[in-house]
Protein backbone atom coordinates (compact mmCIF):
# COMPACT_ATOMS: atom_id res chain seq x y z
CA UNK A 1 0.00 0.00 0.00
CA UNK A 2 1.30 3.44 -0.94
CA UNK A 3 1.72 6.00 1.82
CA UNK A 4 1.35 9.77 1.90
CA UNK A 5 1.85 12.48 4.48
CA UNK A 6 -0.10 15.74 4.45
CA UNK A 7 1.12 18.52 6.72
CA UNK A 8 -1.47 20.69 8.45
CA UNK A 9 -0.25 24.02 9.80
CA UNK A 10 -2.55 26.60 11.35
CA UNK A 11 -4.13 28.67 8.58
CA UNK A 12 -4.17 25.82 6.00
CA UNK A 13 -6.73 25.94 3.18
CA UNK A 14 -9.46 23.54 4.28
CA UNK A 15 -10.85 22.79 0.81
CA UNK A 16 -7.45 21.63 -0.37
CA UNK A 17 -6.54 19.52 2.66
CA UNK A 18 -9.86 17.73 3.07
CA UNK A 19 -10.23 17.08 -0.67
CA UNK A 20 -6.75 15.58 -0.86
CA UNK A 21 -7.20 13.41 2.23
CA UNK A 22 -10.61 12.18 1.06
CA UNK A 23 -9.57 11.41 -2.51
CA UNK A 24 -6.39 9.56 -1.50
CA UNK A 25 -8.26 7.49 1.08
CA UNK A 26 -10.87 6.56 -1.56
CA UNK A 27 -7.93 5.22 -3.61
CA UNK A 28 -6.74 3.12 -0.64
CA UNK A 29 -3.62 5.22 -0.20
CA UNK A 30 -2.57 5.30 3.44
CA UNK A 31 -2.53 9.06 4.05
CA UNK A 32 -1.46 10.44 7.41
CA UNK A 33 -2.46 13.97 8.39
CA UNK A 34 0.19 15.45 10.66
CA UNK A 35 -0.25 18.64 12.67
CA UNK A 36 2.71 20.98 12.58
CA UNK A 37 1.87 22.25 16.07
CA UNK A 38 -1.42 22.19 17.98
CA UNK A 39 -4.05 19.54 17.32
CA UNK A 40 -6.81 20.09 16.25
CA UNK A 41 -5.50 22.44 13.58
CA UNK A 42 -7.49 25.57 12.75
CA UNK A 43 -7.76 26.30 9.05
CA UNK A 44 -7.87 29.60 7.18
CA UNK A 45 -11.68 29.77 7.45
CA UNK A 46 -11.90 28.78 11.14
CA UNK A 47 -12.65 25.11 10.42
CA UNK A 48 -10.71 22.88 12.79
CA UNK A 49 -9.44 19.49 11.66
CA UNK A 50 -8.14 16.78 13.96
CA UNK A 51 -4.88 15.46 12.54
CA UNK A 52 -3.92 11.80 12.85
CA UNK A 53 -0.66 12.66 14.60
CA UNK A 54 1.93 15.36 15.25
CA UNK A 55 4.73 16.03 12.75
CA UNK A 56 7.32 15.18 15.40
CA UNK A 57 6.01 11.59 15.49
CA UNK A 58 6.53 10.91 11.77
CA UNK A 59 9.76 12.71 10.86
CA UNK A 60 11.70 9.42 10.81
CA UNK A 61 9.22 7.67 8.48
CA UNK A 62 9.64 7.65 4.72
CA UNK A 63 6.41 8.21 2.78
CA UNK A 64 5.79 7.70 -0.93
CA UNK A 65 4.49 11.29 -1.06
CA UNK A 66 4.53 14.43 1.07
CA UNK A 67 1.75 16.94 0.40
CA UNK A 68 1.45 20.58 1.45
CA UNK A 69 -1.95 22.28 1.29
CA UNK A 70 -1.88 26.04 0.83
CA UNK A 71 -3.60 28.88 2.55
CA UNK A 72 -1.32 31.84 3.23
CA UNK A 73 -1.38 31.42 7.01
CA UNK A 74 -0.60 27.73 6.74
CA UNK A 75 2.09 28.37 4.15
CA UNK A 76 3.75 30.98 6.37
CA UNK A 77 3.78 28.51 9.27
CA UNK A 78 5.29 25.80 7.03
CA UNK A 79 7.88 28.31 5.76
CA UNK A 80 8.94 29.06 9.33
CA UNK A 81 9.69 25.42 10.11
CA UNK A 82 13.23 24.12 9.56
CA UNK A 83 11.86 20.65 10.36
CA UNK A 84 9.46 20.86 7.39
CA UNK A 85 12.22 21.95 5.02
CA UNK A 86 14.46 19.07 6.18
CA UNK A 87 11.61 16.56 5.79
CA UNK A 88 10.88 17.78 2.26
CA UNK A 89 14.54 17.64 1.20
CA UNK A 90 14.95 14.15 2.66
CA UNK A 91 11.88 12.83 0.86
CA UNK A 92 12.95 14.45 -2.42
CA UNK A 93 16.42 12.90 -2.08
CA UNK A 94 14.83 9.48 -1.49
CA UNK A 95 12.71 9.79 -4.65
CA UNK A 96 9.37 10.39 -2.97
CA UNK A 97 6.77 12.66 -4.54
CA UNK A 98 6.89 16.12 -2.97
CA UNK A 99 3.86 18.22 -3.75
CA UNK A 100 2.24 21.54 -2.90
CA UNK A 101 -0.87 23.48 -3.88
CA UNK A 102 -1.91 27.15 -3.75
CA UNK A 103 0.72 29.25 -1.93
CA UNK A 104 2.56 26.19 -0.57
CA UNK A 105 4.96 25.84 -3.55
CA UNK A 106 6.74 28.73 -1.77
CA UNK A 107 7.77 26.14 0.83
CA UNK A 108 9.27 23.95 -1.90
CA UNK A 109 11.07 27.03 -3.24
CA UNK A 110 12.55 27.85 0.17
CA UNK A 111 13.62 24.22 0.64
CA UNK A 112 15.55 24.44 -2.65
CA UNK A 113 13.41 21.86 -4.46
CA UNK A 114 12.24 23.95 -7.43
CA UNK A 115 15.63 24.78 -8.90
CA UNK A 116 15.27 24.41 -12.66
CA UNK A 117 11.86 22.75 -12.30
CA UNK A 118 8.57 23.67 -13.94
CA UNK A 119 5.99 24.65 -11.33
CA UNK A 120 2.72 26.45 -10.82
CA UNK A 121 1.36 28.42 -7.88
CA UNK A 122 -1.58 30.58 -6.82
CA UNK A 123 -1.97 33.56 -9.21
CA UNK A 124 0.03 36.59 -8.15
CA UNK A 125 2.73 34.59 -6.36
CA UNK A 126 4.60 33.26 -9.42
CA UNK A 127 7.32 35.92 -9.22
CA UNK A 128 8.33 34.45 -5.83
CA UNK A 129 9.34 31.17 -7.46
CA UNK A 130 12.73 32.61 -8.36
CA UNK A 131 14.58 29.32 -8.84
CA UNK A 132 11.92 27.55 -10.90
CA UNK A 133 13.05 26.86 -14.44
CA UNK A 134 9.60 27.63 -15.80
CA UNK A 135 6.50 29.05 -14.12
CA UNK A 136 3.44 27.48 -15.69
CA UNK A 137 -0.16 28.65 -15.89
CA UNK A 138 -1.39 25.03 -15.90
CA UNK A 139 -3.64 23.93 -13.05
CA UNK A 140 -1.41 20.95 -12.12
CA UNK A 141 2.25 20.59 -13.08
CA UNK A 142 4.50 17.59 -12.56
CA UNK A 143 8.25 17.84 -13.11
CA UNK A 144 9.91 14.61 -12.03
CA UNK A 145 8.73 13.89 -8.50
CA UNK A 146 7.65 17.49 -7.84
CA UNK A 147 3.92 18.19 -8.29
CA UNK A 148 2.38 21.65 -7.87
CA UNK A 149 -1.10 23.08 -8.33
CA UNK A 150 -2.80 26.50 -8.33
CA UNK A 151 -5.37 26.57 -5.53
CA UNK A 152 -8.71 25.55 -3.99
CA UNK A 153 -10.51 25.23 -7.32
CA UNK A 154 -7.85 22.80 -8.58
CA UNK A 155 -7.78 20.62 -5.44
CA UNK A 156 -9.78 17.75 -6.98
CA UNK A 157 -7.62 17.66 -10.11
CA UNK A 158 -4.48 17.84 -7.95
CA UNK A 159 -5.67 15.03 -5.66
CA UNK A 160 -6.56 12.79 -8.62
CA UNK A 161 -3.15 13.52 -10.17
CA UNK A 162 -1.56 12.40 -6.90
CA UNK A 163 -3.63 9.20 -6.98
CA UNK A 164 -2.52 8.53 -10.56
CA UNK A 165 1.12 9.14 -9.63
CA UNK A 166 0.92 6.84 -6.61
CA UNK A 167 -1.56 4.13 -7.64
CA UNK A 168 -1.95 4.40 -11.41
CA UNK A 169 -4.40 5.77 -13.94
CA UNK A 170 -6.98 3.05 -13.36
CA UNK A 171 -7.21 3.90 -9.66
CA UNK A 172 -7.50 7.62 -10.42
CA UNK A 173 -10.20 6.98 -13.03
CA UNK A 174 -12.17 4.76 -10.63
CA UNK A 175 -12.10 7.40 -7.90
CA UNK A 176 -13.02 10.15 -10.38
CA UNK A 177 -15.94 8.07 -11.69
CA UNK A 178 -17.18 7.40 -8.16
CA UNK A 179 -17.07 11.13 -7.42
CA UNK A 180 -18.78 11.97 -10.73
CA UNK A 181 -15.77 14.16 -11.54
CA UNK A 182 -15.88 15.22 -15.18
CA UNK A 183 -12.48 16.93 -15.42
CA UNK A 184 -10.41 13.85 -16.41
Amino acid sequence: MKTALILLAEGFEETEAVTIIDVLRRANIDITAAALADNPVKGAHAISVVADTQLAHVTERLFDAVILPGGMGGTNNLLASAEVAALLRNHAEQGSIVSAICAAPLVLEKAGLLSGKEATIYPGLAEKLTSAGRRSEATVVQDGTIITSKGPGTAMEFALHLVESLAGKMAADQVADGLLYQGR
